[in-house]
């Protein structure tokens, strides 16, 4: 079964809604070419085609640049939110309209990744509220969160009123779910004429940056998770209700689990979505969640599926016997990668990077941590990640870009720092999986760098002093500037296709710079 869905004239994705009989009657191919080994049974990413491409679809949309946000050129405005123990609990980007009344249009609600789903969503928009009191302005938002969310009336608790209360029911071309604040100082005035201007001249800033169009693929996105998990759940429902779930059962909601995760991740960049809780209405039973991660389809299991190899084939004799008959089960029995969220995490709870986790556990962390493995040959430490398999042009692009990179930047020392590469060596394709080996490195994500130093209290502290976040964040932007350069290539594609990682003691959990008499400095980077 193909996607349903196609480009209009007017630049909007548009989906055709697939029935529940539909979607059922592919479970069932599934579940039968399962039981019965068939080799031309549709594979379970059929499945989730329509709900893959409404994903990227909606990810490719309008962002904040996470690298500048607080460049205004284009009127963006950035607000940090901070606790009063100094913790950075996140920001506020807003657009900023001076004519005909002061007025905060706020865009984009980042919460630190620390803090997310903790019900940080009252506290942020009372942060923003006494802002606008302190700054006398306007607050202007377009409320996003379905009206069946319980999250829905988040703003109208704190005084937020809708458009029509300002100008009258039926005034204009009324678009999206505009809600006003008006401070103390602007209580009592006639407004009606000045809101209206100033909801025109945000409609002309909204088309040139696509709000809107982000705005209905969240909510068109959220809704295919719901139809796709209403399916799933009507399937399996004996299974659901006896307990007794089967391995195909357990492996289909670990993948839409995992989507979920990704898809929450992803859309936090997106301008206009300021309903961040609003994913929450996809909310897993109990039952479900306890299921056992599985990330592997049941007929890996009989190795009927012969796996396909690319890369370094002396590597590939390298690896155990065990390894190269059965990749996907062999693979996913090694240890998750111990990267330092995901540590903290385990030693709360009192466990270890081996153990088995639950589909809770993913939604709980908040991302998936069984996508990494850690393995060690002859002393030399590596990382299976797991992919899918259709990304595996993604991946083979995404190479021969390290290669151009490693040939253009010999000599480039980003901020002092010594640009590296780290290129995949083998791919190994079983099922729908595709596993990707790379060398292990010394060091984390610049995002995961930042999220430790604004989270962690000791390195809060070291932060605070140092200037770690501003460091790495300025590194980063060199690198890709330097790759920019050098390689003539637009800077958001070096971005979107290459993850930049930064030096860290990873078993102590502390970020390594390099301090001289002048100057301080990361000692290397690398781009993977």
């Amino acid at each position: 079964m193909k996607s349903q869905i196609s480009a209009k004239d007017s630049g909007e994705v548009e989906p055709r809604g697939i029935s529940l009989s539909e979607r059922l009657g592919l479970i069932a191919l599934i579940d039968e070419g399962t039981r019965a080994g068939s080799k031309d049974t549709p594979i379970v990413a059929d499945l989730f085609n329509n709900l893959w491409d409404l994903v990227n679809a909606t990810v490719s949309g309008s962002r904040i640049d996470r690298f500048k946000p607080e460049e205004a050129q284009n009127g963006f405005r950035n607000f940090e939110i901070n606790s009063e123990t100094g913790e950075n609990l996140g920001r506020l980007n807003m657009l900023y309209l001076r004519k005909p009344l002061p007025c905060y249009y706020l865009v984009y609600v980042e919460v630190g990744g620390p803090f997310r789903r903790r019900g940080l969503g009252n506290r942020i928009i009372e942060y923003f509220k006494d802002f606008l009191i302190e700054k006398s302005a306007i607050g202007i938002l377009d409320n996003i969160i379905p009206e069946e969310d319980p999250s829905y009336s988040i703003y109208s608790k704190h005084g937020w009123e809708p458009l029509e209360a300002f100008i009258g029911e039926g005034t204009g071309d009324r678009e999206g779910n505009l809600m006003i604040y008006v401070p103390p100082r602007w209580q009592g005035r006639q407004l009606r004429d000045p809101i209206l201007k100033m909801v025109h001249h945000l409609k002309r800033k909204r088309a040139a940056i696509d709000m809107r169009d982000n705005e209905l693929m969240v909510q068109r996105t959220i809704g295919e998770f719901k139809d796709l998990y209403a399916a799933l759940l009507t399937y399996f429902s004996r299974e659901i209700r006896t307990g007794r779930p089967t391995a195909l059962a357990q492996f289909m909601f670990t993948r839409f689990a995992t989507k979920l995760i990704s898809f929450r991740r992803r859309i936090g960049e997106l301008i206009g979505y300021t309903g961040g809780e609003s994913i929450q209405q996809v909310a897993l039973l109990p039952a479900i969640a306890a299921l056992p991660v599985r990330n592997y389809h049941p007929s890996q299991l009989s190795g009927r599926r012969n796996a396909s190899v690319r890369g370094d084939k002396e590597l590939w004799w390298r690896l155990p016997d065990t390894l190269r008959k059965h990749p996907a089960r062999f693979i996913e029995s090694l240890p998750n990668y111990s990267r330092p969220r995901f540590a903290s995490w385990l030693k709360v709870r009192g466990m270890f990077p081996t153990d088995k986790l639950t589909i809770g556990d993913l939604l709980n962390l908040g991302f998936d941590p069984t996508r990494l493995k850690e393995i060690v040959m002859d002393g030399e430490a590596f990382i299976f990640e797991r992919m899918q398999a259709r990304q595996l042009g993604d991946i083979e692009k995404r190479e021969e870009l390290l290669k151009r990179i490693e040939l253009a930047t010999a000599d480039g020392r980003p901020g002092n720092a010594e640009l590296r590469v780290n290129p995949p060596l083998l791919t190994i394709q079983d099922g729908g999986n595709l596993y990707v080996l790379r060398r292990k490195v010394a060091g984390i994500h610049w995002e995961e760098a930042m999220e430790e130093l604004q989270g962690d209290p000791v390195l809060m502290k070291l932060n605070e002093t140092m200037k770690i976040d501003s460091l790495i964040l300025s590194t980063v932007r060199k690198t890709n500037g330097m790759i920019t350069e050098r390689l003539g290539l637009r800077e958001e594609t070096v971005a979107d296709s290459l993850a930049c990682f930064v030096p860290w003691d990873l078993e102590n959990n502390r970020p390594q710079v390099m301090i001289d008499f002048t100057n301080m400095y990361l000692p290397s980077v690398w781009m993977a």
